[in-house]
């Protein structure tokens, strides 16, 4: 099962998103990401975070939604269409959610705060990625419906 989380600029959110569910992910799941508008360069702070947190990001690069090497089964987008973001709209037949995260590489202040910034983005990403692989994914695999309202509900978790 490939899993897309999709953003505009495939640097910070989609980057952290990919590589921790990639990390964590039981054997056939798989993730991608990608952006509407690609920076074509990953964010530092946040390249710096997971491997801080121990996460590995070798091969992972900015590329665009054009560009997948593989057609996703399930799309996640996680800008935040709140503070005035627009989310890319992926068409196509997949089973899409949305969990907005505010980007942290966005966040103006002190070098403290803009690390709390991307802190507190990785903790909810960590979190719903964690309610979603404790889901049973074996049967839910069957159930669109079902899956795709626990993706719905999971997209609210706060850490």
């Amino acid at each position: 099962m490939n899993v897309l989380f999709l953003c505009t600029g495939n640097s910070c959110r989609s980057l952290i998103s990919e590589a921790l569910f990639n990390h964590l992910a039981p054997a056939g799941w798989r993730a991608i990401s990608a952006g509407s508008q690609p920076t074509g360069k990953l964010n530092e702070r946040a390249l710096a975070l997971l491997a801080a947190k121990g996460i590995p990001t070798a091969g992972y690069y900015s590329k665009s939604w054009a560009d997948l090497p593989v057609t996703p089964d399930i799309v996640v987008t996680v800008c935040a269409s709140a503070a005035g973001e627009t989310c890319p709209a992926y068409l196509g037949p997949v089973l899409r959610t949305h969990w907005g995260v505010d980007d942290p590489s966005h966040v103006a202040g002190t070098d403290e705060q803009v690390s709390a910034a991307f802190e507190r983005a990785y903790a909810i990403l960590r979190a719903r990625i964690e309610a979603f692989l404790a889901l049973p994914l074996d049967t839910l695999k069957t159930e669109r419906t079902a899956l795709k309202a626990e993706l719905d509900r999971i997209g609210h978790l706060e850490p």
